[in-house]
């Protein structure tokens, strides 16, 4: 019998067991550990709430979850309840997946004012995430600046923008719901360092801006390449760049009767936050793109912001005892492997590039390593697996949550959703724990 942890119940833990299953059939237990009381990970914190078809996938992990030699632990945090080489002496093998849950850093002037978040902070916000539940952003202001040119800056912003009756159907929460709905933001900036053919937004999230109720997307004619150029982009950033080009052709009649515009202000580096307490604007330097860089040029102008929401990437967690890469900000590995017996899996390995579907391949691969490993005696040898661990959680009287006792909180916030809404997620984990009866 193979014993593997998994350490993270997002995608790239779900995906990761799903392969062990297809490899090793019934010789393998698979524990999927979490340190949140409910699973899931970037499927439920991290994909905007109005995007619920996204969120579906999460059907495929729970068939998963609910095989026999599959199991969910709860409210247990590796590294504090236990220790990683108490996790690697009950098991074949440790298979960090525990994504990339902080923000990076500009490391800018005025980057610790109040109203500049990261975007794992905001959209944790917004998505009911138990640390940043009480996150409470300023919407009073008529400015708001997003600094990135991803798909989650295209979050942020679209949901800054939308109305009440827009976010019938999603999951927001309730908190950020009468936040949102009571803002008196006026212009979201979505503000990037290079042009229109370096962008990393999909088209359909693209797109969703062309269809807000009280919302218009602009794009400075100026900022547009010749369009003979697009002939050369890959067939989906081609795809983005034409919208661009829409958003730049919407004519001001159109415009008149929108409440909001999301400005497209490209070619701008941030220099540094301007504001005394709080953030009151965002100095930016004008640059131009020289071998797929940007450039500064020395002209300097300011954007209103009396809010900050910085997407530009994230960062995994260190773990105690597990060797951490400070530059790249994830798990030092090759090819997943970490140590002997210790592997990593999908952004604590890569970085937090690639789609959600990503992760399927990766967590195929690091089975194989794994599978290579055993097969090669660095690994392995007599392990208790679960028993083990389970010796070691009634020793420590600790409270761990099974994945029958996610079914009932899963009830409770589908009891509690208010009308078009699929659940009200609880924002506290002792509220999790007390849902579980």
């Amino acid at each position: 019998m193979r014993h593997i942890a998994i350490v993270g119940s997002g995608p790239a833990g779900y995906y990761t067991a799903e392969a062990a299953q297809k490899l090793w059939g019934d010789d393998v237990c698979v524990d999927v550990i979490d340190k949140l009381p409910v699973p899931y990970g970037l499927i439920r914190t991290g994909v905007a709430p109005d995007h619920q078809s996204i969120k579906g996938v999460s059907r495929r992990y729970e068939k998963t979850a609910l095989t026999d030699n599959v199991r969910f632990v709860g409210n247990l945090t590796i590294g504090q309840d236990v220790t990683v080489a108490e996790l690697r002496s009950f098991y074949d093998a440790v298979v960090f997946a525990t994504g990339a849950p902080h923000d990076r850093k500009l490391g800018l002037e005025g980057e610790d004012l109040a109203n500049v978040f990261g975007s794992a902070a905001f959209v944790g916000w917004y998505n009911g995430h138990p640390q940043f539940a009480g996150l409470d952003p300023d919407l009073s202001g008529k400015s708001a600046a997003v600094i990135g040119m991803g798909n989650v800056a295209l979050d942020v912003a679209r949901l800054l923008s939308k109305t009440e009756c827009e976010f019938e159907g999603s999951d927001i929460v309730s908190h950020a719901l009468v936040a949102l709905c009571g803002s008196s933001i006026e212009t979201v900036t979505i503000v990037g360092r290079r042009g229109p053919h370096q962008i990393m937004m999909t088209p359909k999230e693209l797109g969703e801006l062309m269809h807000l109720e009280r919302a218009s997307p602009r794009v400075d004619p100026a900022d547009l390449p010749d369009v003979e150029e697009d002939v050369f982009l890959e067939p989906g950033l081609r795809k983005s760049v034409t919208l661009l080009r829409e958003f730049a052709a919407i004519p001001e009649s159109e415009r008149a009767d929108k409440s909001v515009e999301i400005d497209f202000d490209m070619f701008a580096s941030p220099v540094r936050f301007i504001g005394t307490e709080k953030v009151e604007a965002l100095e930016v330097e004008r640059t131009k793109v020289e071998n797929g860089r940007a450039v500064g040029t020395g002209e300097f102008y300011t954007i209103p912001a009396d809010l900050v929401v910085t997407c530009i990437g994230y960062r995994s967690s260190p773990i105690p005892d597990v060797p951490f890469d400070e530059r790249a900000g994830k798990f030092a590995n090759t090819d997943g492997r970490i140590l002997p017996g210790l592997y990593c899996v999908g952004w604590a390995s890569r970085g937090p590039t690639g789609t959600i579907g990503t992760n399927r391949p990766d967590g195929f691969s690091v089975v194989d390593r794994i599978a290579e490993d055993l097969a090669a005696g660095t690994i392995g040898g007599v392990r208790s697996g679960r028993a083990g661990l389970d010796k070691l959680i009634a020793e420590r009287e600790l409270d761990v949550v099974t994945f029958r006792d996610w079914k009932k909180i899963e009830q409770a916030e589908e009891a509690a959703a208010r009308e078009g809404s699929p659940r009200e997620k609880f924002v506290d984990i002792e509220a999790m724990i007390r849902a579980r009866g």
